[in-house]
C-alpha cells in the first residue's frame, strides 16, 4: 500500500492511495483532480475509487468534476452526509476493497458533518494500517462541532478511532498542525511530548515539509481533544465528566487567537 499526499487549495490535503501489487487506486477528497490525475499517472496507477470524507465543499468540491475525467470510477461518501457525485453510499462498518492486497473499513464518525466518515486501511503485507480521518481527527486538534455534539465527538475521537491499533497512521484533512500544537500547549503547558511535537512541526513547515502522518499512539499523548480522559486534563479544567471537558476545549479553541 503506497500513500501520496497530494496538498490542494490553501491547506487541505488529497490522499493517494495505491494497491501496489494490482496497480488499482483510490483519492481521498480529490477537490483538485488536476493536481490528483499527474500523480496517478507518474505512479502507473489506474484510479478507481474516491473515498470522500465528508459533503463540504473542500473536500467533496472535485468529485463531479473526477467523475468525468475518469468515466466510471466509483465515488464513495457517507449515507446521511448528501455527499456531490456520491455514487456509493455507506455505512458505519461498510467494507470497501481495493485492488488484492487492500481492505477499507468505514468509520461513522459525525460530529464536524452528521454522516462524515473515516476510513481503515490494512493491507495484507506486514505493514501499519493507516486511518484517513478527513475534518474529525487533525493532528493535535479535532474538527469543529458543525452539525453534531460533544457527545458525538467524544465518542468519534475516544471511543471509534482511539481504539484502532496505535501504531495506525493517521492522514487528516488539512495542516493544522503548527496552530493545533500551539493550542494544545494552552491546554497542556507540562506536556514535553506537545513541546516536542511542536518544535518538529516548526521546523516541518520551515522546509516546506508536510507534519503528516501521525499516529494514534502520537494522538494519545499530544492531543488535547482525545485526552480528555486524563486526569491531568480534567484537572486543569475543572471537569469531572470527559464529555464536558471536551466541550469545554472546543470552546476555548474556537475563541482562541494564537
Amino acid at each position: 500500500m503506497k500513500i501520496v499526499p497530494v496538498p490542494c487549495l490553501e491547506d487541505n490535503y488529497a490522499y493517494l492511495i495505491i494497491d501496489e501489487s494490482s496497480k488499482e487506486a483510490a483519492v481521498v477528497d480529490p477537490v483538485e483532480p488536476e493536481k490528483i490525475l499527474p500523480v496517478v499517472k507518474e505512479n502507473g496507477a489506474n484510479l478507481e475509487l474516491v473515498l470522500t470524507t465528508h459533503h463540504h465543499w473542500d473536500h467533496a468540491g472535485g468529485n463531479d468534476k473526477i467523475k468525468k475525467l475518469v468515466p466510471g470510477i466509483k465515488v464513495y461518501g457517507g449515507s446521511v452526509d448528501n455527499v456531490k457525485g456520491c455514487t456509493n453510499k455507506l455505512e458505519h462498518g461498510d467494507k470497501v476493497s481495493l485492488g488484492t492486497d487492500v481492505n477499507i473499513l468505514c468509520l461513522h464518525t459525525p460530529c464536524h458533518t452528521k454522516g462524515h466518515i473515516s476510513y481503515y486501511l490494512t493491507s495484507k503485507e506486514e505493514e501499519d494500517p493507516a486511518v484517513f480521518t478527513g475534518d474529525t481527527l487533525f493532528i493535535a486538534g479535532c474538527g469543529k462541532f458543525f452539525e453534531g455534539t460533544a457527545e458525538q465527538m467524544y465518542q468519534s475521537l475516544c471511543v471509534t478511532l482511539a481504539s484502532l491499533p496505535k501504531p495506525t497512521r493517521v492522514y487528516c484533512g488539512h495542516e493544522y498542525t503548527v496552530k493545533n500544537l500551539q493550542f494544545a500547549s494552552t491546554v497542556e503547558p507540562e506536556n514535553e511530548k506537545i513541546k516536542q511535537k511542536l518544535l518538529w512541526a516548526q521546523q516541518q513547515r520551515q522546509a516546506n515539509l508536510p507534519t503528516i502522518p501521525s499516529t494514534i499512539e502520537q494522538e494519545l499523548e499530544i492531543n488535547p481533544f482525545i485526552r480528555v480522559n486524563q486526569p491531568e486534563v480534567l484537572g486543569k479544567l475543572g471537569y469531572h465528566s470527559p464529555v464536558d471537558a471536551l466541550r469545554e476545549i472546543r470552546r476555548q479553541k474556537d475563541n482562541w487567537r494564537g
